[in-house]
């Protein structure tokens, strides 16, 4: 192609960028067909290059997809893994029965083959590392502008490599070893340890929070904190205590803080998020709220999807607390026979409301009704295809749903996903305190987040195992559908016996000819969960077996 084309796209492109707020989508203008010389040659060419990387950020671990769901694994929101969450429908689709056929971990589901295409992530991060790399190697062989911004650019593209190898190191117990040096890319490569490559994500983590602006307001673009803030995670996973730590303390140190309530974080640059992926109708949308709204929206506002496919169960409902503090007794409810005592919904803490919906709660401008045969009604657990809505649980999504669309917009939704924030960070903080053997640390970091004002609960005081326990359930009930609970439970080494030999549960609400309701508790799986101990690792593809002479499957998939 010749070279005044290339700058006329290349101008053209760099015309289009912007990103001065949340709101203002991150421009993704290929650059693919220019010159490598031409892409490094200015500043603003280059960052069209790292705003490809932002885009894969976002297909990686946001709404993007078009499935709607957090893409933190490919069967929707990993609670439903666990007993936390339940997609109702009945047919063979990754939001529908797939995920409670890992959740029961039957030996005929739990396959190489099977657990690679869910749950695994190998080929596409690879693909997502070589082009940090090859943009790296770039920069530094034929960048010509401002040395300070050609280290800010690098601090970019080292995040992005960092965030594709944790979402490895998760998963993974080796991995293949890649950096900048493009000499490495070799058909056959030893494979390295979880130590090692942690070490690389903390490495590049360090980098990009001492060379990457600091700025408080979520942007959509990255900063010093939002490296840090991600550092303080994957070191939690790495085990190393200090580092999560000290990151933690860095985050904090630069100025964040809680908003007054529990939505704002949730918003376009709204206090308490760290780092959000944002949507425009000009630019781009997702489908979350259209998978996730209640079935009573399809009627009352033409919602062009129906809704419903998964909804938080009882076990979620009860691991809140009393707005005072301290779990209640939901003993009352667990009879098959039915009672019309009406459950403590109105009194439980705010966390409660701005997670879950349940039947007679206030969503825009109308109630819930998730009684049987109500507007958004209830479906029996493999008695139905599709949910078209309908909650098997009696209870839907709150949080994360725009309750602020009325979709007018048909499908298209643009609420932020708010990949990192505050609240986080601060129970990073309180974990690797822990650990750490400082109890006081711990318990204010806790204590943080418990009593702030959008929360209100009372202060812990625990130490130990109590501790420990308190800092779990504060995780499991903060971070509740973020993507952390199952990935948590798996790096605790708890999974195999949390998740094994148990069901779930919800309601059957029924509305008797008086008006009055009863509530029967019901199980929402036909089969007993299980999580077998070989899947706190993934196994390695088949094709990177076939491919690479000198990696070997792990044991546990042996």
């Amino acid at each position: 192609m010749k070279t005044n084309i290339l700058g006329s796209i290349i101008i053209t492109a760099v015309a289009s960028l912007s990103l001065a707020s949340c709101s203002d989508f991150l421009d993704t203008t290929p650059t693919d067909s220019a010159s490598d010389k031409l892409i490094w040659s200015k500043y603003e060419y280059a960052q069209l290059q790292a705003n490809y990387m932002y885009e894969d950020l976002n297909l990686t671990n946001g709404y993007g997809d078009g499935t709607g769901c957090t893409r933190d694994c490919f069967i929707g929101l990993s609670e439903s893994l666990t007993e936390l969450f339940k997609y109702g429908g009945y047919n063979y689709t990754a939001l529908n029965r797939i995920p409670s056929e890992f959740a029961y971990g039957t030996s005929s589901t739990l396959t190489n083959s099977y657990v690679d295409s869910y749950l695994g992530c190998w080929g596409s991060m690879y693909r997502y590392i070589s082009t940090a790399n090859q943009s790296i190697s770039n920069l530094r062989k034929y960048g010509t502008f401002d040395e300070a911004k050609k280290t800010e650019i690098e601090a970019e593209f080292r995040f992005f490599r960092a965030f594709y190898y944790f979402t490895l190191a998760k998963r993974y117990s080796k991995m293949i070893l890649y950096t900048e040096n493009m000499d490495e890319y070799t058909k056959d490569k030893e494979p390295v340890d979880r130590a090692t490559v942690y070490q690389q994500i903390y490495d590049d983590l360090k980098f990009a929070g001492e060379n990457l602006p600091e700025s408080t307001t979520p942007n959509g673009r990255l900063t010093s904190g939002v490296a840090y803030a991600l550092m303080s995670r994957a070191m939690l996973y790495a085990e190393r205590w200090q580092d999560a730590r000290d990151a933690a303390l860095k985050v904090k140190a630069q100025g964040y803080d809680f908003a007054d309530d529990l939505e704002t974080p949730f918003t376009p640059g709204g206090k308490g998020a760290i780092f959000q992926f944002c949507f425009d109708l000009t630019a781009q949308t997702h489908n979350f709220d259209c998978y996730y709204s209640p079935g009573g929206d399809k009627l009352a506002y033409s919602n062009p999807v129906s809704g419903g496919y998964g909804c938080p169960t009882q076990e979620m409902v009860e691991s809140f607390e009393y707005v005072t503090g301290g779990l209640p007794d939901w003993s009352a409810w667990h009879t098959s026979q039915g009672t019309q005592e009406t459950p403590p919904y109105e009194i439980l803490e705010p966390r409660f409301a701005h997670t879950i919906l349940y039947n007679g709660a206030a969503w825009k401008t109308r109630e819930i009704e998730s009684f049987d045969g109500g507007a958004d009604g209830w479906l029996q657990w493999m008695k139905g295809d599709m949910c078209e809505g309908k909650s098997t649980t009696s209870y839907y999504l709150r949080k994360l749903v725009d309750e602020n669309n009325y979709f007018a917009n048909g499908s298209r939704c643009t609420k932020p996903f708010t990949f990192i924030r505050y609240a986080e960070v601060m129970l990073n903080l309180a974990e690797a305190c822990y650990r750490l053997n400082d109890n006081d640390g711990a318990l204010d970091a806790l204590n943080a987040v418990r009593t702030r004002t959008a929360v209100g609960l009372p202060q812990v005081n625990a130490s130990g195992d109590n501790l420990f326990a308190a800092i779990r359930q504060e995780r499991k009930v903060e971070l509740a559908y973020e993507g952390h609970y199952y990935w948590d439970m798996r790096r605790w080494h708890l999974a195999h016996e949390a998740f094994t030999g148990n069901r779930a549960h919800g309601f059957k609400i029924v509305k008797e000819p008086n008006g009055a309701l009863t509530y029967y508790y019901i199980e929402v799986d036909d089969q007993n969960r299980n999580f077998p101990e070989k899947m706190y690792t993934n196994p390695i593809p088949q094709s990177e077996l076939e491919n690479n002479k000198l990696i070997t499957q792990d044991p546990a998939w042996n």
